[in-house]
């Protein structure tokens, strides 16, 4: 007899499905979620160059001298991370295409050329914020060191500034590497078939979503677990001793 309170037991063979872990490995699913699992790799990387590349310029900016610059690096920055991606997504998508010209909106790839600009923007205007944390925690004296030996300010930046506050922001810059991929899965919602996207699509074709995504879900282990991986590496090769870094 059940306890008063007690939550009946959940069966799935009494709710009539059935297990098949198989599904995962025969023709033509694996090579779904393969397709997939190579597309987020390459959805996630070009949109992290993106939002590496955009971010530093954007950070740098906020520390600048100039107000006019700086104001426009704030911008940037508090109209793309404060709308949803899955928002910024639709617009890139739905709303940019049409108003750029018809020919634009027929291509074939423009799902992905929409998803890898959307994420990435969207990124960069998390990775700038770290960045500009970074290059502001460089010591006041490294600044007035390199102006005493004549160099100009952008030879300021780029020989003392940017390079030690790279190796500042390199764990904050982990967690949104790891994000960028983790956000990929959204890029389903305008049809690029993806990790999630591919395991959804077979779930719908095998009715059995459980395992499918079960599968991805492993997916996106193993590419988070890699990246940490990874970054931990670099952070080790270009740590700066004496300073506070990832434990």
């Amino acid at each position: 007899m059940k306890s008063r309170g007690q939550l009946p037991a959940l069966h799935f063979d009494k709710m009539g499905y059935q297990f098949d872990w198989g599904v995962i490995i025969r023709e033509p699913y694996w090579r779904w979620l393969l397709n997939g699992f190579i597309k987020t790799l390459i959805l996630g990387s070009i949109s992290w160059g993106i939002a590496l590349f955009l971010g530093i310029i954007v950070g740098t900016i906020r520390t600048l001298p100039a107000k006019t610059a700086r104001a426009i690096g704030k911008a940037y920055v508090e109209f793309f991370r404060n709308i949803p991606l899955l928002v910024q997504l639709f617009f890139w998508y739905y709303v940019i295409p049409p108003m750029i010209g018809q020919w634009f909106n027929r291509m074939e790839s423009l799902p992905w050329i929409m998803a890898i600009f959307g994420l990435g923007v969207y990124t960069a205007s998390r990775v700038a914020e770290h960045f500009r944390s970074g290059l502001n925690s460089v010591p006041k004296g490294q600044r007035q060191a390199g102006l005493s030996t004549g160099l100009s300010n952008w030879q300021l930046y780029r020989y003392i500034i940017i390079p030690y506050g790279f190796r500042l922001m390199i764990p904050p810059i982990t967690t949104e590497f790891l994000t960028i991929f983790k956000n990929s899965a959204l890029a389903m919602t305008i049809g690029v078939l993806e990790l999630s996207g591919q395991s959804y699509k077979i779930g719908t074709w095998t009715f059995h979503s459980f395992e499918s995504i079960t599968a991805a879900v492993i997916g996106y282990l193993l590419i988070g677990l890699s990246i940490i991986g990874f970054m931990g590496w670099v952070e080790e090769k270009l740590k700066i001793p004496g300073l506070v870094g990832r434990g």
